[in-house]
């Protein structure tokens, strides 16, 4: 299938244009382009049509009055909706940028920032993707300062392709994702197999121009390149029916021995590194870092007091800074407050982030969303008035792509469990196939008195929710299940995700599927085949409560209880617990926590298998073989009967979320399918990437080609942590596990 990548080349103009500060990308327009023309109608233009410039195109330029407001339109006819590739040319001759808003069809879509060019004489294009809707279309620049617009020459226009409906579920075009990682004196050089390529592809890997393998490498998706430079550059082509293919793109180096440092730029010395999450936000194939800054007055919501502002900052691999968002004063700091999402909605091929916003909140490109000056927060620092908004920014400029009144609504804040904003501010968040091939939003708010589930798509830069959830009007059985995560998995195996909220499970199409007895608020929450001879998936949830269940293993379909542990005094339940293989010795996986109640490693059948692990919070594949490490703050050890062993510490780098100790984000980022760990470096100046330098015989597809796998990577900084899981067991004895039935954009 060939790749559809669109990374572009500056422009080299006459003068030095800040075009990627802008986040707007400045290129040549496409050949397959449909030109129109300023000063050819059915082109509008509020102010003259000049021709005292050389350089333009056809007959004359827009040259619109020095004003506010004062625009250019462009009338476009779409064969299909989609999402478009616009490219403005223009000249700007003054010293400052003349920013624009873009709207098509009368919305506002994002801003554009028209840099100087240096002389009226000197032209560029601004290029930028936009949703279209099949048919007429208006493209409107308005400027937004009273300098007006820049000089604009024409528009270029082209639709992609409509996204696919199937087969599959729709995922990311990603590239080889080659790494090289120092292994002693060698370098451990591994790739992606893709979801789409055949188990048995072979693959050839190059040091420079130097072919390295003697044959074809199909047993594994890596090679220990011995005597090698540690500066040496791979390359890795696939084999098809005997033949070489293209070359992937250069290997990332891990040039820290295991680790790669990305450098961040802190708001403030009051500020620490957070929750990250990852999304190809240029659809080059590669992966761009999403990161939340926290304050160090940020809350837990049973605190008050006023916090500082959070910011979202995206990052290229090499550093650079692509946007920060300010979600302003009107939203708290805290563990429950800001759960977002990274992924690609529209299908457009390029990831967006999605979040909860409020009055003030200042996009990447400086737009102001609702009410600047409005302050909302209360004398003790809860903010339990004014609107709520969700937000779909764009991935590429932080630019707004779509905002909605935040549903689900606070309504009465006592109706979640108390008067001052406690309960009725507990967010979670997911993104989930409901369709059974495109992702859509979920957005969850409340898991005591009251737990409410919204459901959206984002189609075409419209933002519309799918269904709403409420306990109130579902039924009383259905209050107090929540968790303080949820997850999202296919659990009666029919193609669509069901979100797993705590103790209840609700279906594709917004109406409950099953709800269980228990007091289900807890802080750890697995799902997965964790059982693999059985049918289907099961949950390990912890419920911390004073007496009665404190963990159980259930039936992922109907909630039925395959194993519980009773908390065995009369004291507040388990705070966390852990679901994975991670002794050979036991078939399937295992269950433990910490607390009354778990004080060994348990199998499915609730027997004691050993001693408890010494950690209780996250997971990662590490070593060799497919049996699970034990990741604890900057640490990831290996189970063993007689303890743990150590394989590696992350010195210099640090955990986030307090007791938490989780990272940043891991998961299946780069390589094969063995997980990266992402950490913030002690100065919070960088994010710090470890990869492992452990060879593996084992072939298995990217894990974000899983859908449920991919999912989890996007819900992970959701709340309290929980490391991802894919749809199939991943441990000892393990099967091959299936093709993912996907297509990708």
């Amino acid at each position: 299938m060939p790749k559809r990548r669109r990374r572009v080349a500056l422009l080299a103009a006459a003068a030095a244009i800040p075009i990627a500060a802008a986040g707007i990308i400045s290129t040549t327009a496409s050949a397959a382009a449909s030109r129109f023309e300023s000063e050819s109608a059915p082109a509008t233009c509020d102010g003259a049509i000049e021709s005292n410039h050389a350089g333009f195109s056809g007959s004359g330029f827009c040259n619109a009055s020095n004003a506010a407001g004062a625009a250019v339109q462009f009338s476009v006819t779409a064969a299909t909706a989609g999402t478009a590739t616009i490219g403005f040319r223009y000249a700007n001759g003054g010293s400052a940028s003349r920013p624009a808003d873009v709207l098509v069809n009368g919305n506002p879509i994002r801003s554009a920032d028209f840099a100087s060019t240096g002389a009226w004489t000197t032209w560029a294009t601004t290029t930028l993707a936009v949703p279209v809707t099949a048919g007429a279309n208006t493209v409107r620049l308005s400027p937004t300062t009273a300098t007006g617009l820049a000089n604009i020459d024409y528009l270029d226009f082209e639709v992609g392709e409509a996204p696919p409906t199937g087969p599959g579920r729709q995922m990311e075009d990603l590239d080889r994702g080659v790494l090289s990682v120092r292994s002693g004196s060698a370098n451990l050089v591994s790739w992606r197999l893709l979801g789409l390529e055949s188990s048995s592809t072979g693959f050839n890997v190059y040091r420079g121009s130097t072919k390295v393998n003697a044959s074809p490498v199909t047993d594994s998706t890596n090679l220990l390149d011995s005597g090698a430079p540690s500066d040496a550059s791979y390359t890795v082509r696939a084999v098809v029916n005997g033949t070489e293919q293209a070359a992937s793109a250069p290997s990332l180096r891990f040039t820290g021995g295991n680790h790669l440092d990305v450098p961040i730029s802190r708001p403030g010395s009051n500020y620490t590194a957070g929750d990250a999450s990852v999304g190809d936000v240029d659809g080059d194939g590669q992966y761009e870092i999403i990161l939340k800054w926290d304050p160090s007055d940020q809350k837990d919501n049973a605190q008050s007091g006023v916090t500082s502002n959070v910011y979202l900052d995206a990052y290229r691999l090499n550093g650079q800074r692509l946007w920060r968002i300010d979600l302003g004063r009107n939203i708290r700091a805290g563990a429950h407050y800001t759960q977002f999402q990274v992924y690609d909605y529209d299908g457009d091929g390029r990831a967006e982030l999605a979040v909860k916003t409020g009055d003030g909140t200042v996009s990447g490109t400086g737009q102001v969303i609702g009410n600047a000056g409005a302050n909302h927060r209360n004398a003790d620092g809860y903010i339990i008035t004014g609107p709520e908004y969700l937000t779909v920014f764009d991935g590429l400029t932080g630019a707004v792509r779509a905002t909605v009144n935040f549903e689900p609504a606070r309504g009465n804040i006592s109706d979640w469990g108390d008067n001052y904003g406690n309960r009725g501010d507990r967010f979670l968040a997911g993104t989930a196939y409901l369709d059974g091939q495109r992702p859509s939003l979920i957005m969850g708010r409340g898991y005591y008195a009251r737990s409410a589930i919204a459901a959206y798509d984002f189609r075409n830069g419209t933002l519309t929710r799918r269904w709403l959830f409420d306990s109130r009007s579902a039924g009383s059985q259905w209050t107090g299940r929540g968790t303080h995560s949820l997850s999202i998995a296919d659990v009666d195996g029919n193609g669509t995700d069901e979100i797993i909220y705590g103790g209840m499970t609700i279906n594709a199409n917004g109406t409950g599927r099953y709800t269980t007895n228990f007091y289900a608020h807890g802080d750890a929450l697995h799902v997965s085949d964790f059982v693999p001879g059985r049918a289907g998936q099961e949950i390990w949830q912890i419920h911390e409560q004073s007496s009665g269940a404190a963990a159980t293993l259930r039936d992922a379909g109907n909630g039925n209880v395959i194993m519980q542990k009773n908390n065995t005094c009369n004291c507040e339940g388990p705070a966390r617990g852990v679901a994975g293989d991670v002794y050979a010795g036991n078939p399937g996986a295992e269950f433990w926590g910490t607390g009354t109640g778990l004080g060994n490693l348990f199998n499915a059948s609730g027997g004691n298998v050993g001693r408890n692990p010494g950690s209780y919070n996250f997971l990662a594949w590490w070593d060799g073989d497919p049996v699970r490490e034990l990741l604890d703050g900057n640490h990831v050890d290996k189970y063993g009967t007689g303890g743990d062993t150590r394989l590696l510490t992350g010195s210099g780098a640090h955990s986030v979320n307090g007791t938490k100790s989780t990272p940043s984000l891991s998961g299946d980022l780069f390589g094969d399918w063995r997980e990266e760990i992402v950490l913030p470096r002690d100065d919070n100046a960088a994010l710090r990437i470890y990869a492992t330098p452990t060879p593996t015989d084992r072939r298995i597809h990217t894990l974000m080609h899983d859908p449920q796998y991919r999912v989890a990577i996007a819900w992970q900084n959701t709340a309290y942590n929980q490391p991802p899981h894919p749809s199939f067991f991943l441990g000892n004895g393990m099967a091959n596990p299936p093709q993912p039935n996907i297509h990708v954009r």
